[in-house]
């Protein structure tokens, strides 16, 4: 099986351009073994000629692939910092801050930070980009339509401010969503937005090698502006920052004092 799935990594690199070895092996194949099973398929050949003609085959591995479990406010208490202490020290030095939701999956993540950033600027000022590799994720991001559940961390004030109930679903009103700009890019692959004062990129890089995220932090370096704030996922501290060109100023968050 482990030569079929080499070969399956080649051909999907030739097909769609996503490089599965960037991603840790046996999780990878752990994820696209029980999604062949749960389609029927035997093996990673019938599988891939499946996908090159079935699209809902297709969007459900893309989707499968790119692991989109997101929430409002995920670790509440490091929203908490973001606001009290990342956010002004990140003022101080720009009125304008170019703010990156980097791998933001279904959107929670970027409307997140345009609720936040409304505790020091009014809407009609705030502009955000937010990208990931799914366009299906991209899509439900931009229909704004989510569960009461994924509501649980978000302050009420903005529960009440910014949505629409109806029964257990939860509509984002129009004023946040123009807030965002959403496009598609793979961190693995396409050129990196530059000139960005904090990038958030959280609970994505545990999902690949240490050869992809030695990349992808050398990448997220020169996006920074100097003293430019990172922002990662809370089982993803980064081992010998410096090495990176940044150093931590709280725990999850890494300041760019250096490039390299």
């Amino acid at each position: 099986m482990n030569l079929d799935y080499e070969w399956f990594k080649k051909k999907i690199l030739e097909y769609v351009g996503i490089n599965l070895s960037y991603y840790k092996e046996k999780q990878m194949k752990r994820r696209i073994e029980s999604l062949m099973k749960k389609n029927g398929f035997q093996n990673y050949a019938d599988y891939y000629s499946a996908l090159t003609k079935d699209q809902r085959l297709f969007n459900e591995f893309i989707n499968y692939l790119t692991i989109n479990v997101s929430e409002f406010y995920r670790n509440p208490q490091q929203w908490e910092i973001l606001e009290r202490e990342i956010m002004p020290y990140i003022l101080k030095r720009t009125k304008r801050p170019r703010i990156w939701s980097a791998a933001c999956s279904t959107g929670e993540e970027p409307y997140s930070i345009v609720m936040l950033l409304t505790r020091f600027f009014p809407l009609n000022e705030i502009k955000i980009l937010a990208t990931d590799i799914d366009d299906d994720a991209i899509k439900k991001a931009k229909e704004g339509v989510y569960l009461r559940k994924s509501l649980e961390g978000l302050p009420q004030e903005f529960v009440r401010r910014f949505f629409r109930e109806n029964g257990e679903l939860y509509y984002i009103s129009d004023e946040i969503k123009r807030c965002v700009e959403f496009k598609h890019h793979d961190l693995l692959k396409d050129p990196y937005p530059i000139g960005m004062d904090l990038i958030v990129c959280r609970n994505v890089l545990i999902y690949f090698t240490e050869e992809a995220k030695d990349m992808v932090y050398k990448n997220f370096n020169k996006s920074l502006v100097m003293n430019g704030i990172l922002f990662v996922g809370s089982t993803e501290q980064i081992i010998m920052p410096q090495k990176y060109g940044l150093k931590p100023i709280r725990t999850f968050f890494y300041e760019k004092v250096m490039s390299i």
